[in-house]
């Protein structure tokens, strides 16, 4: 007998929607799965054999074929296991086909038949919900996340054995319906709690006012940031503090963050809801190209995409392998990442503030000496040790700023009251605010993509003499284009900073002065 059954795979960080096709024929005992199968998903075969029997039912003694179509897309993971499962049992004659029909069914079995969460929930009840499908069976644990995609039926299973119950009694489908709105009020109302994590305040760094308003403007307007500096000036400390003063992420990018993490197998399952803090990673800097950006033979999210709408944070940038620096070109200029297989391409996204720090030489006090710190650093170790950063990625990077010791107590006071995060936050709120109304008067907030061309000079507002002045910049400084471009955006985000409509000469000249490596 043959029998079909609805599951879903995650690739990339998207759902794929995948059909479990079960066919029992006269034959010796064998179960063959085809259709690509990784180890994981071939192994399922002991897992669903252990299950039925210790769930009560009867493993078929014949010949069956379980084929995952589309048969040309390599399939991984375990999530197959219950609707294979499923897929037997029905065959046999041991449930009924019709309950299973325009339903979906994802969950690794245990042994005993428990039924296990998987990773990639989120991205395969969207994809369920874009397919038609409507009706979910899925691990009691994965519930609270497959909650935020509404209009879905999702019923929560946790032993096999409740396939059964379901399947002779119809009332038996309303007792384990999973109530979706319930689930969201609550996680709703424990954001608020989630949003108080505390990163530290920036009233606790001595002095550094002009580090902590580079950060505020980079905040403001998503810009990449670089601090240089000799060790001990506070450049890690107060970039670690950044997400303290980033806004919470919107329900549109709560949503898109929460589905990386879930496709990554990065979520929890005790989480209360959707990711509502922007995302802020910080590999080590022995992480490979494929750690940093994604990769592997069924390609997984990176730290570039698990830092989307949030920051990535590259601390000792010099520390890295060039050429797993390089690879940050691409999604720093486009918003995301493209990796091709031979037999799939995946697009991964990749809009995300680049933090970097580093010092100035190995030693690091190259230009920074005192009576009791020299360097010891030859010209040739520093120029090598610089040579890690290239002209083309620090061209990406809006802000690049110096941070050098703090003087003496006595010359430099404690930080002001208006520099604490809790400001800081407030400031930068008003600041995007105000750009939201600009782009929705100027009716550009349709626009996915970051402006450029005449689109971002139709968007800056700003005075003749502004633009002359950064004319001048590009023709005695010989920046790039790119730079010009980023500048434009720059001042832009320190005219919302300040609270003025148009872009002023003075704010250009703040914003020239912040690409101090390419003066």
């Amino acid at each position: 007998m043959f029998s079909l059954m609805h599951s879903s795979s995650v690739l990339g960080v998207e759902g794929k929607a995948i059909s479990v096709e079960v066919d029992i024929a006269s034959g010796l005992p064998q179960i063959s799965v085809v259709g690509l199968p990784d180890p994981a998903v071939r192994e399922s075969v002991e897992r669903v054999r252990a299950a039925i029997k210790n769930s009560g039912f009867t493993f078929p003694l014949d010949r069956i074929t379980v084929n995952l179509a589309p048969a040309d897309l390599r399939k991984e993971g375990t999530a197959f296991d219950l609707a294979i499962a499923a897929g037997i049992l029905t065959a046999s004659g041991q449930l009924e086909a019709k309950p299973f029909e325009q339903s979906m069914l994802i969950g690794e079995l245990s042994l005993n038949g428990d039924i296990r969460p998987v990773p990639g929930v989120l991205a395969m009840i969207e994809q369920a919900k874009r397919s038609g499908i409507r009706k979910v069976l899925l691990p009691l644990a994965n519930a609270k996340e497959a909650a935020w995609i509404t209009e879905m039926e999702l019923y929560a299973v946790t032993h096999l054995k409740e396939l059964l119950t379901q399947n002779k009694d119809a009332e038996a489908w309303s007792a384990i319906r999973f109530d979706a709105a319930a689930s969201r009020a609550l996680a709703s109302a424990a954001a608020a709690a989630e949003h108080a994590v505390d990163f530290g305040d920036y009233s606790d760094v001595y002095g550094q006012q002009q580090a902590k308003r580079a950060l505020l403007i980079a905040a403001a307007g998503k810009h990449n940031i670089l601090f240089a500096g000799p060790p001990g000036t506070g450049k890690t400390m107060m970039i670690r503090r950044l997400p303290g003063i980033l806004p919470p992420l919107t329900e549109e990018e709560a949503l898109e963050v929460t589905k990386i993490y879930s496709a990554a197998g990065k979520l929890s399952t005790d989480a209360k809801g959707l990711i509502r803090i922007a995302p802020f990673r910080s590999p080590h800097h022995t992480i490979s190209a494929g750690g940093l950006i994604g990769g592997g033979s069924v390609p997984k999210p990176g730290e570039v995409t698990l830092a989307h709408h949030g920051v990535l944070y590259l601390d000792e940038l010099p520390e890295f392998s060039r050429a797993v620096l390089e690879v940050l070109r691409q999604p720093l200029e486009d918003g995301i990442v493209t990796i091709a297989r031979s037999r799939a391409v995946f697009h991964f996204p990749a809009r995300l503030m680049l933090a970097v720090s580093f010092n100035p030489c190995p030693c690091g006090y190259a230009g920074h000496e005192t009576a009791e710190k020299r360097c010891t650093c030859s010209d040739s170790a520093i120029a090598k040790y610089k040579s890690k950063m290239s002209g083309p990625l620090l061209d990406r990077i809006d802000i690049q700023l110096e941070v050098p010791r703090p003087l003496e107590p006595a010359g430099d006071p404690a930080s002001p009251a208006d520099m604490t995060t809790a400001r800081m936050r407030q400031l930068v709120l008003e600041a995007r605010a105000r750009k939201e109304r600009r782009d929705e008067e100027l009716g550009l907030t349709k626009t996915p993509a970051r402006l450029s061309g005449k689109a971002l000079r139709r968007s800056i507002l700003m005075k003749n003499e502004a633009f002359e002045l950064l004319d001048q910049a590009l023709t005695v400084l010989n920046i790039s284009m790119r730079a010009y471009d980023r500048i434009l955006r720059l001042a832009r985000t320190i005219a919302d900073v300040e609270g003025s409509e148009y872009v002023e000469d003075v704010h250009v000249a703040e914003a020239i002065q912040y690409r101090r490596l390419d003066l």
